[in-house]
């Protein structure tokens, strides 16, 4: 028999999405799938919707919260309610291809022990499921030319946002020995990264498995504004890194995240999050004049947004 698979369906005000998402975890040509769903305490009619479908498919399981408690604490609860021996996290506004378990069971099943996560390419949509691209840029031939590292790729986590989110299948094991999500914190990817990538080894299966759906309302477009409390994890996560360096690789990795951090948190005026990690910074390193600046910046909150805005005009060619 096939090893279980939970899938672990999030929703929060995903009405519009819900049929294509779940019918896209239904129609998976794998076999043997345990599914649960958790709506925490939407606002639009999610929940009402998710009872009707959920009384036509009596073995999903379903939690219907009564008060929002976040996407960590709503999949910790959840993931206590699995069996699997592999976990996928899922956002009820994505969409998985038809052989997205079944592909990615089977690169687990050709790798050992220390492999404890398994992660793909995914085509980008919009709100309105059009295709509008990919994660990882490919050259013409459709060869990935993103960095996309196998292995123990603690330093990579730590110098680069190079995995995409809703693309990774965990090893149960993996979950467990980290202890799971981490439920103070605003999102919950990066820091379970951070905590696994010296103990398991990552391994990238060059196909296009997941739809990506990009859109307003979702945490990938709340990065790097005023206010975000995502930023506030950020720096958290970077304080739990430091405890776990052990070389001077990964010692150089994290100060290469913790600047990259640090411009975009007084760009975006997130000053008290820009004052820890100019904190954090000096005891790493030692700061140049550029980022001496910013640590002036930080400490006097003065706003340097429109440097931010010249910056990406003059790089990127948009406001």
């Amino acid at each position: 028999m096939q090893p279980l698979v939970s899938i672990i369906c999030l929703c929060y005000n995903h009405r519009p999405y819900l049929p294509e998402a779940l019918a896209s975890v239904q129609n998976q040509t794998y076999p043997n799938l345990e599914i649960i769903i958790v709506d925490d305490a939407s606002t639009d009619d999610s929940a009402e919707w998710l009872t009707n479908y959920c009384q036509q498919y009596p073995q999903i399981k379903y939690i219907q919260h009564t008060q929002n408690t976040g996407n960590t604490r709503a999949f910790n609860e959840a993931f206590k309610l699995s069996a699997g021996e592999f976990i996928i996290d899922f956002a009820t506004d994505d969409v998985l291809l038809p052989n997205r378990v079944t592909e990615q069971v089977k690169a687990f099943q050709g790798l050992d022990q220390t492999y404890g996560v398994v992660y793909t390419d995914a085509e980008l949509i919009d709100e309105y499921s059009k295709s509008i691209g990919h994660f990882y840029q490919r050259d013409a031939q459709g060869k990935v030319i993103s960095r996309t590292p196998s292995g123990y790729v603690f330093t990579d986590i730590l110098k680069y946002a190079f995995l995409c989110p809703p693309t990774l299948m965990f090893r149960r094991t993996l979950l467990e020995k980290t202890g799971c999500y981490d439920e103070t914190l605003a999102y919950e990817d990066f820091d379970v990264w951070v905590r696994s990538a010296q103990e398991f080894q990552f391994y990238f299966l060059d196909k296009i498995l997941t739809r990506r759906r990009v859109h307003a309302a979702s945490l990938s477009h709340q990065l790097y504004t005023p206010g975000d409390k995502q930023l506030t994890s950020t720096v958290i996560i970077c304080r739990k890194a430091q405890k776990l360096i052990r070389t001077s690789a990964e010692k150089e990795a994290l100060i290469i995240r913790v600047k990259s951090e640090l411009r975009q948190a007084v760009f975006t005026q997130n000053f008290p999050e820009a004052r820890e990690l100019v904190r954090l910074l000096e005891e790493l390193t030692y700061l140049n004049w550029p980022y001496q600046l910013l640590k002036w910046a930080a400490v006097s909150e003065i706003r340097l947004g429109f440097i931010r805005k010249w910056y990406y005009h003059w790089v990127y060619n948009k406001a």
